[in-house]
């Protein structure tokens, strides 16, 4: 079976070569598109001359608009949606594959480890595997999901920013969601300024101003502060 993994990036020069040597490092039939939006600093060029070959497109920027066109350029029955300073682990094709056997599953993500071994990344690991218990997740956990699934659902809706969450409040109700182990990893980077329980209750806030009908346009201001 071959799973399909859709990259966007936007100036992912540094995190780009060092994801595509880890994808070609994983044991399984993987395919890989990265989706550039627009990128100023090459990265666009390094995917496609990487010896990988992953398809490259290139897309206008936003999230959302980039997965859905990687999506739709996929040829595999699985698409994976990766970020380019997340990595999978190494039993990830194993797990995916797997996961497939439950035919009620329409989904899914890799339990998450932000990396670092201080007191900031384990604190936001821990918060974060809570909220997973109650169907509460994001991209940077790698969302994975049955083609036909991603179909039915109409993608990303064309958000800036809570894209992610809002397709995962949707697959929510499609079926019992699988959080498959690793665990995956991702950067803390962007947040560590803060502190792991202001990043904590600065991503709470953002959810439920969300959920309760404040504008995305206008929490994109408050997201790009927090980040």
């Amino acid at each position: 079976m071959v799973v399909s993994v859709v990259v966007p990036v936007l100036d992912e020069a540094r995190a780009l070569p060092v994801l595509l040597d880890h994808l070609a490092a994983l044991r399984g039939r993987w395919e890989v598109v990265v989706a550039d939006g627009g990128s100023r600093d090459g990265s666009a060029e390094l995917a496609r001359t990487h010896p990988l070959a992953p398809r490259v497109l290139s897309v206008p920027r936003g999230r959302a608009r980039q997965q859905n066109a990687g999506a739709a350029a996929a040829t595999g029955e699985l698409l994976v949606f990766l970020h380019a300073d997340s990595r999978l682990p190494a039993g990830a094709y194993a797990a995916l594959t797997g996961a497939l056997r439950d035919p009620a599953c329409p989904g899914g993500n890799f339990a998450l480890r932000f990396d670092g071994d201080d007191r900031f990344s384990r604190g936001l690991t821990r918060w974060y595997a809570l909220q997973r218990r109650f169907g509460i997740y994001y991209g940077d956990s790698t969302l994975w999901l049955r083609r036909a699934e991603f179909g039915a659902l109409g993608g990303f809706a064309a958000l800036p920013v809570m894209e992610d969450h809002e397709l995962v409040r949707r697959l929510e109700r499609r079926g019992r969601t699988a959080c498959l182990p690793g665990p995956a990893s991702t950067s803390s980077r962007r947040w560590r300024a803060l502190g792991w329980r202001r990043t904590a209750l600065a991503w709470t806030l953002i959810r439920w101003a969300f959920i309760a009908g404040v504008p995305p346009a206008r929490l994109a201001g408050l997201y790009r502060t927090v980040r």
